[in-house]
């Protein structure tokens, strides 16, 4: 451990600058550690307060400059990507596009201290036509203020990072090696537990085809669209015969979902994370004939299948076709 803070001492700018980048590039490895060993060292006295900041910023944005134009090229197929790699895909584009929704382009500076929304920001930013002026001006404030917290941190608390560098260097290697493991446990517990849940839906979910027939055969459905209230504020189209009813309001409008019916579930993400746990929860209280739509509103989209324009009104009601 000696070693590395003598190598973050020596190599400081190019550590942090590269663990910054690495982490905003989207790669579930924290840059806060380097950070707060930085604002130790610079509490010391053994590091530049200018240098640690530049670097570690420019790092930011720069991986959020990527993200930016991958997202203005590619728009919602680099959001597919991201979300087939996230560790929690549709809880987190649900998100950031609330944020966005709600602070426009100021909302690359929240984003930042939101964990898992820091990486869909700038695409999203990219995708949505904002201006490359005002993401370098929002996104730049936003990273100096991440990392400068960060390393502002490590600055107020320098005696006791040293206490415990020091504790961490006596283990030796071994220390390293106790925080790669519980790192690389976390990350593999979330996909895990990701993955599980596909898993128990994947042979109940329905294709957009299938779901175009049943309503043109005049099957009687129940249709739930569970995108947030600002994503469908941003975009108000819904499949055809379509309710609208959001993740948490599940819960207390249960009266409004049938049970003699087929209740298909559909989102934006195409994981169909959020479509399974709903189903989960509705299993639960007694809902058999629950099934996600597999690829969700951008799947039915691509297949030109009908769509309407609906205001966000709770007490909407769902007709058949």
């Amino acid at each position: 451990m000696n070693k590395s803070i003598e190598f973050l001492v020596q190599h400081g700018a190019a550590v942090l600058f590269v663990a910054v980048f690495i982490e905003q590039i989207g790669m579930p490895l924290p840059s806060a550690l380097w950070l707060f060993a930085a604002g130790a060292l610079i509490g010391a006295g053994k590091m530049n307060c200018f240098v640690a900041l530049g670097s570690a910023a420019i790092g930011s944005l720069l991986a959020d400059l990527i993200w930016f134009y991958l997202g203005r090229h590619y728009g919602n197929r680099v959001l597919g990507v991201l979300c087939r790699i996230s560790l929690e895909p549709d809880t987190c584009v649900r998100r950031t596009q609330g944020v966005f929704t709600r602070h426009g382009a100021k909302g690359l500076i929240v984003a930042k201290f939101i964990p898992g929304l820091s990486t869909l920001a700038p695409p999203l930013a990219g995708s949505s036509g904002s201006s490359l002026f005002r993401f370098l001006l929002f996104d730049g404030a936003g990273s100096v203020l991440y990392v400068g917290s960060l390393i502002l941190v490590g600055v107020l608390f320098s005696r006791q990072l040293e206490q415990v560098i020091a504790a961490l260097a006596s283990l030796g290697t071994g220390a390293l090696a106790v925080v790669a493991g519980m790192i690389a446990v976390y990350i593999g517990y979330k996909y895990f537990q990701r993955h599980r849940v596909l898993r128990d839906f994947r042979m109940a979910r329905i294709t957009v085809d299938e779901l175009h027939e049943k309503l043109k055969a005049g099957e009687s459905l129940m249709i739930l669209d569970l995108r947030g209230d600002e994503e469908l504020a941003e975009d108000p189209s819904l499949i055809l015969g379509a309710l609208h009813m959001t993740v948490d309001e599940i819960e207390h409008r249960q009266g409004e979902i049938p049970r003699d019916r087929d209740i298909i579930l559909y989102c934006s993400c195409p994981n169909e994370v959020t479509s399974a746990r709903v189903a989960l929860r509705l299993q639960k209280r007694g809902f058999s004939r629950v099934r996600p739509l597999l690829g969700g509103i951008d799947a039915w989209r691509e297949h030109n299948y009908p769509t309407e324009l609906r205001p966000l009104q709770h007490n909407d009601s769902l007709k058949v076709p």
